[in-house]
């Protein structure tokens, strides 16, 4: 029994050791995570660029088929205007139905 408890002693040597070497390798993976977290923060980053320069390209294409169309001159496209306004009321003011 004395020669089995001498194998399984461990020195304050050994055991700083084993504590060191766990502390590494939980800073390196505290590093891998810190590392995917900035990658990901730039990679939502510059998508968040691209979509605003994606909506960019759309309100100019948008503004320039409003600009079109505020200087078509109604009359001579041949619409003419209303000969009366009426006052229409409604019997349900949900939107639902």
């Amino acid at each position: 029994m004395h020669n089995i408890r001498s194998h399984f002693s461990f020195s304050p040597l050994a055991l700083s050791v084993g504590v060191v070497a766990v502390l590494i390798v939980t800073y390196a993976g505290l590093i891998a995570v810190v590392m995917n977290y900035a990658a990901l923060a730039i990679e939502f980053s510059q998508s968040a660029r691209n979509e605003e320069a994606a909506v960019a390209a759309l309100e100019g294409r948008y503004l320039a088929v409003i600009a079109r169309i505020t200087t078509t001159d109604y009359l001579a496209a041949g619409y003419v205007l209303p000969r009366t306004k009426t006052f229409v009321q409604m019997k349900s003011a949900t939107a639902l139905r």
